[in-house]
């Protein structure tokens, strides 16, 4: 029998108000090393709310968020990405007048130690650097399909491109947990397909995930774990069957009775 990997994150009791608004509610959730996550919930459930939380966009109202050991409750989000944790967003918010290479290497900067200097009088380590953080764009841009697009405007290209083009740029900061907010929205059948195989081949390669995802077929066919909430509060978790056969999840996306 195969050990379990060791819990890389957990969010102890998490919750978020916002004046008198119970957004997150008492969340507890683990994540395990090179495990895929997934976390459903109807809309306004506060999934997204919750992912802003654990990245530093809201400050908690209670609970803690533990990363490797490291409690980063609160950390500003700079500071989370550069401990190994690195999210897309629902909305893009790639560079729409940059090129696909450009955006990339923007996240490689994360880890950049040139200095001011460096960087003013293009010093030799300064542009070794450079080097081989637009070597590393140019493979990520590789693995999500995207070679063609390298020297595109990013305001130029479809938007199923663009989804993977987040997708690149995250993984140039080199994530310990890549965080992915609803990456299917607005895919058509083809490009949600396209996305999880992208998404497979990622977890081949030893990334862990936490996925936040409407499309059901995307969420069962990627997810070993699945934890549903609902106003703000767990109301499930387990396998994929486990969640499908669940009436408290059947109920809180289609009412009582379904």
């Amino acid at each position: 029998m195969t050990a379990p990997r060791p819990v890389i994150f957990e969010a102890h009791g998490v919750s978020k108000n916002f004046a008198g608004l119970v957004a997150v509610n008492n969340l507890s959730v683990r994540l395990h090393e090179g495990a895929v996550l997934g976390l459903i919930g109807p809309n306004g459930s506060g999934k997204t709310t919750f992912f802003n939380v654990v990245n530093g966009v809201y400050k908690t109202s209670g609970g803690r968020v533990v990363h490797r050991g490291a409690d980063i409750t609160d950390w500003p989000s700079h500071r989370i990405a550069g401990h190994g944790i690195t999210r897309t967003f629902q909305n893009s918010r790639v560079l729409l007048n940059a090129s696909s290479l450009e955006n990339v290497m923007v996240g490689g900067h994360l880890h950049a130690r040139a200095g001011l200097a460096g960087v003013l009088f293009s010093t030799p380590g300064a542009r070794s650097r450079e080097a081989k953080v637009k070597a590393r764009a140019l493979e990520h841009l590789a693995f999500v399909g995207l070679t063609d697009y390298a020297d595109e405007l990013a305001r130029n290209m479809p938007y199923g491109a663009i989804k993977r083009l987040e997708i690149a740029r995250a993984l140039q900061t080199e994530p310990d947990i890549l965080m992915l907010d609803e990456p299917a929205a607005g895919l058509n059948p083809r490009e949600s397909e396209n996305l999880m195989k992208l998404v497979s081949e990622l977890h081949r390669a030893g990334k862990t995930i936490f996925i936040i995802e409407h499309n059901m077929r995307v969420v069962m066919g990627l997810c070993q774990r699945i934890v549903v909430i609902d106003a703000g509060a767990k109301i499930a978790e387990g396998e994929p069957d486990q969640i499908r056969r669940d009436p408290r999840v059947r109920e809180a996306y289609l009412g009582k009775g379904a």
